[in-house]
């Protein structure tokens, strides 16, 4: 796609209120679906591969490979030739002594990509390190002139910046958006720490904004990195930044998802009980009255997939009954309510699981089919007596 075009586009999707979204990926996958979802464009990033090898996106700043020639070769094969008709961004290594970055800039435009991002970027790095990497001439002022030269050849350019000073080196060079870098993606953050590391971000944004709309007031300006993953961070970056159009995500929508519904599958998989699934399908095919009533089938399921969606409407259609009856049926026979029984045999699951692992409660909830945990936290305490935590705590007390 050609720069004027790209940028036309995110003008118009800011002018109709929405966020501009950029996915930095390492995987085919992730690109399709990111941009079925809505991404605005797609980031090719050596940390992106390294981290679908399950590796730290800080392994993209190591000398384990060459970086330019690492997103080169898996962009071309796997991710220009899925993803059609949206800007793809080489991320370049501008610090490479091995190319020559005015010839390989046209090699990246004429491989199909769209424009460039500085990255891994030296301006991530800092003391000693930073201070021999200037002093041999490897510093960000390689960096901007990697956007400069881009410009000119037309191409569509993102620039990651640390500071007022870059910002200003950013734009004088063309760029066309700014992106707030606020440091490699954070994790584990809770609580009081959390909103202080968010705070913190929010006042490096909005001092590198208030720069950029003093030279160019209409330039597109995001944030990526630091405390900002989740759809929440974001929200409270946009609610306090009136300037702030955007996020770009890597480890965001790649990483951290992966690892938790990965590893809450696998936990699932673990300890499913002692029904079998396929038997429990033999026997829906077949005809559920053949092998039990119909009460009885409610429950089974329920035992077997009350960590997923559950619709009653849907049980009452392979049972071939009307849902009134049995609703009625399983009323009469259990002695509550379908959604009553369902809640509290998750709660009770909640509590078995709280009682024999060591789990994080935050991983608690989706494991008993809950993907919100306010909501999960709110029945624990209504059928238990207590939330998860005060459980939890009170389990640790007795042992």
């Amino acid at each position: 796609m050609k720069r004027v075009e790209i940028v036309e586009q995110l003008h118009s999707q800011i002018k109709m209120g929405n966020h501009i979204i950029g996915v930095a990926t390492g995987a085919g996958i992730t690109a399709k679906y990111a941009k079925q979802g809505g991404a605005d464009f797609i980031l090719i990033l050596n940390s992106g591969k390294f981290r679908q090898m399950g590796r730290s996106s800080l392994a993209g700043f190591l000398p384990f490979c060459n970086s330019n020639d690492m997103v080169m070769d898996f962009a071309t094969k796997e991710i220009i030739p899925l993803v059609k008709d949206m800007p793809i961004l080489f991320g370049l290594n501008a610090t490479d002594p091995t190319k020559d970055m005015e010839t390989y800039i046209t090699e990246i435009k004429n491989r199909g990509f769209s424009g460039i991002n500085n990255y891994p970027t030296v301006g991530l790095i800092d003391g000693q390190f930073s201070e021999a990497l200037s002093e041999a001439g490897n510093d960000y002022r390689l960096e901007v002139e990697s956007i400069r030269i881009a410009h000119q050849q037309d191409l569509f350019t993102v620039a990651f910046v640390f500071d007022n000073k870059q910002a200003v080196q950013m734009i004088e060079a063309g760029a066309d958006v700014i992106c707030a870098h606020l440091g490699l993606t954070e994790g584990g953050l809770l609580g009081a720490k959390k909103v202080v590391s968010l705070e913190a971000a929010k006042v490096k944004a909005s001092q590198i904004f208030e720069t950029c709309n003093k030279l160019k007031p209409d330039l597109i300006k995001l944030v990526y990195g630091g405390p900002v993953k989740t759809p929440i961070d974001v929200q409270y970056m946009y609610s306090n930044n009136e300037h702030l159009m955007g996020y770009i995500g890597g480890s965001a929508f790649e990483r951290i998802p992966s690892e938790k519904s990965i590893t809450n599958i696998t936990k699932a998989f673990k300890g499913s009980g002692k029904l079998d699934e396929d038997d429990l399908m033999v026997k829906m095919l077949d005809g559920v009255t053949k092998h039990y009533d119909y009460v009885e089938f409610v429950k089974e399921y329920v035992a077997q997939n009350y960590r997923n969606e559950i619709s009653f409407i849907d049980l009452a259609k392979v049972a071939h009954v009307s849902r009134s009856y049995l609703s009625s049926l399983f009323t009469k026979k259990v002695g509550c309510s379908f959604q009553t029984y369902i809640v509290q045999f998750r709660m009770d699951k909640a509590a078995e699981i709280l009682g024999r692992e060591n789990i994080q409660l935050s991983e608690l909830a989706p494991l008993v089919g809950y993907q919100d945990y306010a909501q999960f936290s709110k029945m624990f305490k209504k059928y238990k007596g207590c939330t998860p935590k005060q459980y939890k705590s009170n389990i640790n007390t007795k042992t």
